[in-house]
């Protein structure tokens, strides 16, 4: 199921909190991201009615299967593009930010073709 651009964005942003701090309230997103508080509610809103995430009596958010599928999915396409622009020579900066606008164009062809080759050129590491 393809999402618009933003919402994986969040919804990558809401695992990578959880694995940094255990626990996600709007508030931290809004403190990673740089949106306002208004935003932020707004996309949980459409996240929560959507069914990727749920956010609990005390704010507490947490990534739905399919919210948690997309994220994870996300996460590592934005891991691997970095750390191949990275390899080809590209600052890190850049190759972070540049690797987060491929990872939502890039269809999955060409991604798992360009994960293949590589882990091959890198050892199969």
């Amino acid at each position: 199921m393809k999402i618009q651009e933003s919402a994986e964005n969040y919804l990558e942003m809401i695992l990578i909190l959880k694995e940094r701090n255990g626990q996600v309230r709007s508030i931290d997103i809004v403190n990673e991201m740089g949106y306002t508080k208004p935003s932020i509610s707004i996309a949980m809103k459409k996240l929560r009615e959507n069914g990727y995430i749920k956010v609990d009596e005390n704010g507490y958010i947490t990534l739905e299967k399919l919210g948690y599928e997309i994220a994870v999915q996300i996460y590592e396409r934005h891991q691997t593009l970095t750390q191949l622009l990275i390899a080809a020579g590209v600052n890190e900066e850049t190759a972070m930010k540049d690797a987060c606008r491929i990872e939502h164009i890039i269809s999955d062809e060409s991604y798992k073709c360009i994960k293949e080759y590589f882990k091959q050129s890198k050892g199969g590491s």
